[in-house]
C-alpha cells in the first residue's frame, strides 16, 4: 500500500509542476502576443489585389504615386550621365559575367584563338552580333540602357585585350 502513496504523490507533484509551467507558459505568450498589431484579414486582402500599375494616357494628368512608388522609381531610373561609359566599365558591368568564365561558349577575355575569327569579320559584323545577340548571348547581352557607342567600346575593349 506504500508503493501506492508513493505512487500517487508522485504523480501529483509532477502533475502539479506542469500545471505550473502551462499556466508559466501562457502568461508568456499574452505578454508577447499584446505587442502584435491586431491582424485585419479585410486590409490584407485589399493590398493583396490592388492593381500593380495603371494606365497613362498622354494629355491626362499623371496618376499621383504613393510616397514608397516615388521612391522606388528614383531608384529603378538610372543615373542619367552627360557622358557615355567606357568599353572597360561596360565590359566590366554588363559583359564580364559571360566572356571572362566563357558561359555558353562566348569567347573569353584574352583568349586570342577563340576571338580570331570574330576579329576577321570585321568590327561591324561583331556590331551586329552584339545588338541582335548571337547563339545563346541575347540582344545586347542584357545591356538594354547601353547606346550603340557604349556597345562599341565594349567591344573594342574586349578586341584589343585578346589579340
Amino acid at each position: 500500500m506504500s508503493d501506492d502513496k508513493s505512487f500517487y504523490s508522485t504523480f501529483f507533484y509532477i502533475m502539479g509542476a506542469l500545471a505550473v509551467g502551462c499556466v508559466i507558459l501562457i502568461v508568456l505568450a499574452s505578454n508577447i502576443t499584446s505587442e502584435v498589431a491586431e491582424y485585419k484579414p479585410e486590409e490584407v486582402v485589399v493590398a493583396n489585389i490592388k492593381p500593380v500599375g495603371s494606365v497613362y494616357v498622354a494629355g491626362e494628368s499623371e496618376p499621383e504615386m504613393a510616397p514608397t512608388e516615388q521612391v522606388a522609381a528614383a531608384a529603378a531610373a538610372p543615373a542619367a550621365s552627360a557622358e557615355p561609359r567606357s568599353g572597360e566599365v561596360v565590359y566590366n558591368t554588363k559583359c564580364m559575367s559571360c566572356h571572362s568564365t566563357g558561359v555558353a561558349n562566348a569567347p573569353k577575355l584574352g583568349d586570342a584563338a577563340a576571338w580570331a575569327p570574330r576579329i576577321a569579320a570585321g568590327m561591324d559584323a561583331m556590331m551586329a552580333n552584339a545588338t541582335n545577340g548571337l547563339n545563346a548571348m541575347p540582344p545586347k547581352g542584357l545591356c538594354m540602357d547601353c547606346s550603340n557607342d557604349e556597345l562599341m567600346a565594349a567591344i573594342e575593349h574586349m578586341v584589343s585585350n585578346s589579340q
